[in-house]
């Protein structure tokens, strides 16, 4: 020890450091902070003013709630056993807070709600950013403009806790999207109600920057409360406030109808998703896919569906060639996995293209039972996650309005 430095008495040196004197002769007789000297006689324990920053940090730790040995590995230890020591630490607190808290919160709910409640209440447990890309995928598919003021409840999406499952839903009529969650847990239900699409978006804002999150759809009102922590988010049923908005937007379509409806599918694609996308999109009026049988045949751009290069012969004689034409636009060849028998098939570029901007990964798959019932855009990457298409046939205006009345099975 420095003999100039200042010594403190116990008392003064406990009054600077926020430790009580029995802590500092706990600790003395531990060896963590020895005092600067001891008087032979007295016994009295003389503290120097340097030794202040380590008795400070001894208190922040023991506060933390380290165990005093880790306490002294994080003073005297190395620094890569030091750090150990603190993320192990910290690893631990997180855990024992977060049960802490889950525990707690879920006595609160239960002593507020009455017993005809907890009896219809539907809850789930997703984790945060998958429930916001679930939303983000699914409310593209909801109706706007025309249609939306047509059937308001096109306008929304529907929100659905049933067989263990969290399932969004959207619909304009000409195609529909669904996306299927898997909760860590899961109690109650079944429950439906129908969100407004833009109260969904702005929901997904705040869902992806939470971990964990509770679905409540409680039994005494409409509506679905999502808890992340202490935070909640209550959203009501229906479009959103307003004249335009108010009321009751009316009963969802049953989406189980169209699905159980589908015949056999009898044509696979498998294309490159983000290709296909920009061959279809920016072209106006239908765009056709034409692959197999319909090799040689003119294309709509002026064209013709035979191979550019002998490179690509191999692929057309196989019957893996998909072209997309249409739309006052040259035709645009692509290389496909096809199973099936060759066909034509033609679609409202404003209907595919957001449903294939939708999908997940570089890949997608397009299920085709005949030219003009639903066909199936499915991602490789997320099979929980399917949109359903209406075709459309690619002849005159009048043929497309009825195509579009067809439409309105979905």
């Amino acid at each position: 020890m420095d003999d100039t430095q200042e010594l403190l008495t116990i008392g003064a040196f406990a009054r600077r450091v926020g430790l009580a004197p029995s802590a500092l002769r706990f600790y003395d007789d531990c060896g963590v902070l020895r005092p600067a000297r001891v008087d032979t006689v007295t016994g009295y324990r003389r503290y120097g003013a340097g030794q202040a920053a380590r008795a400070e940090k001894l208190r922040q730790l023991r506060a933390a709630g380290l165990p005093l040995m880790d306490v002294v590995v994080v003073l005297d230890g190395p620094a890569q056993a030091a750090r150990d020591v603190l993320r192990t630490h910290l690893e631990r607190t997180r855990q024992t807070a977060d049960e802490a808290r889950a525990l707690v919160e879920g006595f609160l709910r239960e002593a507020a709600d009455t017993g005809e409640d907890r009896g219809n209440r539907a809850r789930a447990w997703v984790d945060g950013p998958e429930l916001a890309s679930a939303v983000r995928q699914v409310a593209p598919a909801a109706a706007t403009g025309e249609a939306r003021e047509r059937f308001p409840v096109l306008g929304c999406v529907l929100l659905e806790l049933a067989e263990g499952e969290v399932r969004w839903v959207a619909t304009d009529r000409y195609r529909l999207a669904v996306r299927v969650l898997r909760p860590t847990a899961f109690e109650g239900g079944p429950r439906q109600m129908v969100i407004g699409a833009d109260r969904a978006r702005n929901l997904a804002e705040w869902a992806v920057r939470q971990m964990t999150i509770e679905v409540e759809c409680p039994g005494d009102r409409a509506g679905v409360r999502l808890w992340s922590g202490a935070d909640c988010r209550e959203v009501p049923e229906g479009l959103g406030e307003g004249p335009a908005h108010g009321g009751e937007p009316g009963e969802f379509p049953d989406y189980r109808l169209l699905l159980e409806g589908l015949e056999a599918v009898r044509h696979r694609l498998i294309v490159d998703r983000v290709g296909l996308r920009d061959a279809v999109a920016g072209r106006a009026g239908a765009v056709s896919l034409s692959v197999g049988a319909v090799r040689g045949e003119p294309g709509d751009g002026g064209g013709t569906a035979d191979p550019d290069t002998a490179g690509d012969a191999m692929w057309y004689e196989a019957g893996q060639v998909l072209e997309v034409a249409g739309g006052d636009r040259e035709p645009v060849r692509m290389r496909t996995v096809c199973t099936g028998p060759g066909l034509r098939i033609a679609f409202d570029p404003s209907v595919l293209v957001p449903a294939l901007e939708a999908g997940v990964g570089p890949d997608v798959l397009l299920e085709i039972t005949s030219a003009d019932r639903p066909v199936v855009v499915r991602s490789a990457d997320q099979g929980s996650f399917t949109t359903w298409v209406m075709p459309v046939r690619k002849c005159t205006a009048a043929d497309r309005a009825g195509a579009a009345r067809t439409a309105s099975r979905i």
